[in-house]
């Protein structure tokens, strides 16, 4: 397998770490990031899924539709639709030998660039949430 991604520095959450770049029409993947707090290597890929999200019901000036009784079962003070969209499948690798291993596929400059310190660092600190990857990527939306 030929390296097609580019490491570079980072950071998540105030944190230092390293994302992959694609450095190729060939690589699999469009962006990979390590996440220190949750101990795991996020890979975002090329391929696309169709799924359903509920994102919130605008108004006809695209403003946010309050709902005007109490907040719904789900505690949300808005209304709801429920959308199909197209978004990239996620993966999440968890285990530190086999991120190192990943990287060391992928990077073609994993040679001089010094992201196992960051993953050591990160595996020897406990571990602040592992990533929900049961419903797929979420959708940040503040009201």
């Amino acid at each position: 397998m030929t390296p097609s991604m580019f490491l570079i520095s980072s950071s998540w959450a105030g944190s230092p770490t390293f994302k992959l770049i694609p450095v190729s029409q060939d690589c699999p993947y469009n962006e990979v990031i390590f996440d220190p707090a949750s101990q795991a290597l996020a890979i975002v890929s090329k391929e696309k899924k169709t799924t359903l999200h509920m994102l919130p019901k605008l108004t006809d000036t695209g403003d946010v539709m309050r709902i005007k009784v109490q907040k719904r079962e789900n505690g949300k003070d808005y209304a709801e639709t429920r959308v199909n969209m197209e978004t990239f499948y996620e993966y999440f690798i968890e285990e530190k030998a086999e991120i190192l291993h990943f990287i060391s596929s992928f990077a073609a400059n994993a040679d001089n660039f010094d992201y196992v310190s960051i993953v050591e660092s990160a595996f020897a600190a406990p571990v602040n949430a592992k990533p929900d990857i049961s419903t797929g990527p979420s959708l940040i939306f503040e009201p």
